[in-house]
């Protein structure tokens, strides 16, 4: 059971979620010294966001992975979207699914992008590819777990293309 990976592009990745770079349309900013490359996620908390369920922005640091990576667990967060925003300039693997039943897809960022899930994606675990596997995160705070894990019977391997 092999997936090979694909460009993250805006439009591949668009059912599941939204790719953050700073390509297309922007302002100017700061007097003229600084691309606002605005509004370029749909961050979604669902609607019961208060002070007890709120956007929060934590820090991960993740062991590297190599190609062919081995996976047999995705995840997915019912209650807020998750965006993962990394912190050095190193390629990362995306895996996600239409469902547990759906053959994975695999993404493979080109460094300079981040990424938002929507709320209810299934996808697999972060997976930079280099050290350090340090991103901001940004997703849903709540006394909720907030989490959905399905484990394959039989694990997939992804491969480059």
């Amino acid at each position: 059971m092999q997936i090979l990976t694909e460009p993250l592009t805006a439009a591949a990745f668009a059912p599941y979620g939204d790719v953050l770079d700073a390509t297309g349309d922007f302002r100017l900013i700061n007097a003229g010294l600084c691309q606002r490359h605005h509004d370029r996620a749909r961050l979604d908390f669902g609607a019961e966001v208060d002070t007890a369920n709120r956007a929060g922005i934590s820090i991960f640091q993740a062991q590297p992975r190599a190609l062919p990576y081995v996976f047999d667990l995705i995840e997915r967060h019912p209650e807020g979207s998750q965006a993962f925003l990394p912190m050095s300039q190193h390629p990362f693997l995306v895996i996600v699914a239409d469902s547990p039943q759906a053959k994975p897809r695999a993404f493979l960022s080109n460094g300079a992008q981040g990424i938002n899930l929507h709320r209810g994606t299934w996808h697999g675990v972060l997976t930079p590819l280099q050290a350090p596997g340090l991103f901001a995160v940004v997703d849903r705070i709540g006394a909720s777990a907030n989490l959905e894990e399905f484990r394959y019977p039989q694990s997939w391997s992804v491969i480059e293309a």
